[in-house]
C-alpha cells in the first residue's frame, strides 16, 4: 500500500468549547487541546500540511459569532495557526460543504485527512461522513477530539458515552481511529492507520451477546 498523502485538519479548536456555551466534557478539554497541539507539531516536523478551520455563525448568534471572543482559536492553537498551510471558516458541520477544501486537497494530491478538534458529535462525525462519497480517506484522533453531554426530547447521553460510541462507529466504517501517539508513529513510518469494517464490527457485536 502506498504511503498516505496526509493533511492534518484542525476543526473548530475555538474558545466556544472552553469559555463559551459549548464546553467540551470528554475527554478533558485541556488534555484534548494539548493533543491537538501535539499533532500539529508532529505534522509540521513531518512536512504534513495543517489546515485550520473555524466555525462561523452569523453576527449576533449565541455561539460562534465572528465578533465574539469565543470565536477565536484556543491560544495553544492560535500560536501554531500562522504556520498552517490553509485556513478558512465554515458555515456547516462538514469541513467540505461550501468551503473549497475538496478542491484544495485534490490540487495537492492529498488523499487522507487526519481530523482533530471539536465536536465529536457534530463536526467530526459530519466531516468524516461527508468524505466518504468524495473518496477521501479519514483518520480521527480519539484523544484530540471531544464531545459534550447531550439532553433533548429524544433522550440523553453523557459526553463519555457519546464520544466512545462515535469513535467505535467511525472506526467501523468511516474512519481509522487512533490516539495521537499511535498516529505520530504511523506518520514517522509513513504507514496508514488500520481501521476496521462494518461487517466484522457487527460480527463481534453479535458474539458479545
Amino acid at each position: 500500500m502506498p504511503a498516505p498523502r496526509r493533511a492534518l485538519v484542525v476543526i473548530d479548536a475555538q474558545q466556544e468549547y472552553f469559555e463559551g456555551l459549548l464546553p467540551i466534557q470528554y475527554p478533558a478539554r485541556d488534555e484534548s487541546v494539548a493533543r491537538i497541539a501535539e499533532a500539529m507539531d508532529a505534522a509540521e516536523q513531518a512536512g504534513i500540511p495543517a489546515v485550520v478551520v473555524q466555525h462561523q455563525a452569523p453576527a449576533g448568534f449565541p455561539v460562534f459569532a465572528p465578533e465574539s471572543p469565543t470565536f477565536e482559536l484556543h491560544p495553544e492553537i492560535a500560536k501554531r495557526a500562522d504556520n498552517a498551510a490553509h485556513r478558512f471558516t465554515k458555515p456547516f458541520a462538514s469541513i467540505f460543504a461550501s468551503t473549497g477544501l475538496e478542491e484544495w486537497l485534490r490540487e495537492r494530491q492529498i488523499d487522507t485527512v487526519t481530523i482533530v478538534g471539536y465536536m465529536t458529535n457534530n463536526c467530526v462525525i459530519g466531516s468524516a461522513a461527508a468524505a466518504e462519497p468524495l473518496g477521501i480517506t479519514v483518520e480521527v484522533l480519539s484523544d484530540a477530539t471531544g464531545a459534550i453531554d447531550i439532553v433533548n426530547a429524544a433522550g440523553s447521553a453523557p459526553a463519555k458515552q457519546v464520544h466512545e460510541t462515535i469513535m467505535a462507529l467511525l472506526n467501523s466504517n468511516w474512519a481509522a481511529v487512533a490516539t495521537t501517539s499511535v498516529w505520530t508513529e504511523a506518520v514517522k513510518s509513513e504507514n496508514a492507520l488500520a481501521g476496521d469494517n462494518l461487517i466484522e464490527s457487527a460480527a463481534r457485536g453479535r458474539d458479545t451477546k
